[in-house]
């Protein structure tokens, strides 16, 4: 099992509060902004990095995680790893106009029933509503 870190972007709209997800750059579905461990980064900077560079997010990450889903990762020679995927919170101050990614992703704000809707791993999608639900009743 390989291990990657990923940012949960959220911020707080009109409508309460917004998740933010990407598209994957080969299968176009919507996942959350991960990557690989990064060498002099802790997991929680190598989280932020990924949302930067996949989203144009920058903002206030949480140094502890939220918990971890599992997914099967297809490297490019088409073989799938099993990984587990460490999701830290981000709490999204801006999105820049343009990124690293910019051209090969979509993203788009969601509630959280609809993020959770969207994506495809079940451990993910109850990850998001059970923050979401932790943030209203802290609010």
């Amino acid at each position: 099992m390989r291990t990657q870190y990923a940012a949960l972007p959220f911020r707080y709209g009109e409508g309460g509060i917004q998740i933010l997800l990407v598209t994957s750059r080969e299968t176009k579905r919507w996942v959350i902004p991960k990557g690989w461990p990064m060498k002099g980064k802790h997991p929680h900077q190598a989280a932020a990095r990924e949302a930067f560079e996949e989203a144009g997010i920058k903002g206030e990450v949480s140094r502890i995680p939220i918990g971890a889903y599992t997914y099967g990762k297809r490297l490019r020679d088409g073989t799938v790893v099993p990984c587990r995927v460490e999701v830290f919170p981000l709490h999204a101050l801006e999105q820049r106009r343009r990124w690293p990614e910019f051209d090969q992703r979509e993203t788009a704000w969601f509630t959280p029933r609809a993020a959770a809707g969207s994506v495809q791993e079940p451990d993910l999608a109850a990850l998001i509503l059970g923050f979401a639900l932790a943030l209203t009743d802290a609010a």
